[in-house]
């Protein structure tokens, strides 16, 4: 009967260390878990990041001033009877111009 107890005994220490300390252990269930939880999180920012854009698609389907919005500030789309003004910063140099 000691006998039995003891290699289960050893059975049991085995089985805990193998769970304890190997690579596919704890350790590993840990890293796998804040992988998880890393993807997670990256993929609730992608799909707000699709929701908007999607949003925006779809107000560039409907309505003609999502369009004509974007494309004065991407495009720089000018209308008749408007005038257009570009301000362009000056470039500092060390010496003075005067």
């Amino acid at each position: 009967m000691r006998l039995l107890m003891l290699i289960l005994l050893l059975a049991l220490l085995a089985v805990q260390g193998r769970l304890w300390f190997s690579d596919q252990g704890l350790r590993e269930t840990q890293r796998l878990r804040a992988a998880v939880a890393a993807q997670h999180q990256e993929n609730t920012s992608l799909t707000q990041r699709n929701d908007a854009l999607e949003a925006e698609v779809q107000n560039l389907r409907d309505g003609l001033e999502a369009a004509e919005e974007r494309a004065r500030a991407d495009l720089g789309l000018v209308r008749e009877n408007e005038t257009f003004f570009q301000l362009v910063p000056v470039e500092r140099t060390g010496r003075d111009p005067r």
